[in-house]
């Protein structure tokens, strides 16, 4: 993985981080990075992290035998892990894109009667949701399928030309970082990206903020 250091500061407020930034490299979506690990600040994340635990358990002993799975979301992981696991790395993220893009759409004061609600893969499989939504299914099912937790992260961003927030799977290879968008099934180079303005990303260790 090739990736420009990052370096952990204690900033209070963006002036602050504006400062610390001054001279360094750039990292995804062509931004400077600041890494913490507290989830502190991201309670959604850290809900999820704990209720997907039990969920990827009982998932993956439905993996392991069909006896196992008692419910269609059980057998919709089921599927998408079998028929990926043997495939090449760039095919297990075209598939897993792909299966999960299939999802519709649902706002979360649609599904959840509330404005914002990150769910666990569980919850998404079984109701459908917003843009985090698809990204955490993707994350976690591409977790099973031998990607580390370290090439891959949410990230929360703004979309300068739609005006609205918006998230996506970032999946760092070797030279570059590809993007799992649930706006599209082509899974594209970061760089591609330049209406994308990453506000905050995460993965089971680590949060980072982004400042351009």
């Amino acid at each position: 993985m090739n990736t420009v250091p990052i370096t952990t500061v204690h900033a209070q407020s963006l002036g602050d981080l504006a400062n610390a930034a001054k001279g360094k490299g750039t990292a995804l979506f062509n931004t400077v990075e600041f890494r913490s690990k507290s989830f502190k600040a991201l309670p959604q994340w850290a809900r999820v992290l704990k209720k997907a635990k039990t969920e990827i358990r009982s998932f993956n002993a439905c993996v392991s035998n069909a006896a196992n799975c008692k419910t269609a979301q059980q057998n919709s992981w089921r599927k998408i892990i079998n028929s990926a696991q043997n495939m090449s790395r760039r095919q297990k993220l075209d598939t897993v894109n792909k299966f999960f893009n299939r999802w519709p759409y649902k706002l979360d004061s649609e599904v959840y009667g509330v404005s914002e609600y990150w769910a666990s893969p569980n919850q998404f499989m079984r109701t459908s949701g917003d843009c985090e939504d698809y990204s955490i299914a993707k994350y976690y099912a591409l977790q099973q399928l031998g990607f580390k937790d370290s090439e891959m992260r949410i990230v929360i961003l703004k979309d300068s030309i739609r005006g609205i927030g918006h998230a996506v799977l970032a999946i760092y290879e070797k030279n570059d970082i590809l993007i799992l968008d649930s706006l599209s099934n082509l899974i594209l180079t970061h760089k591609k990206y330049r209406h994308y303005l990453p506000q905050y990303s995460m993965n089971a260790t680590t949060r980072w903020a982004h400042i351009k």
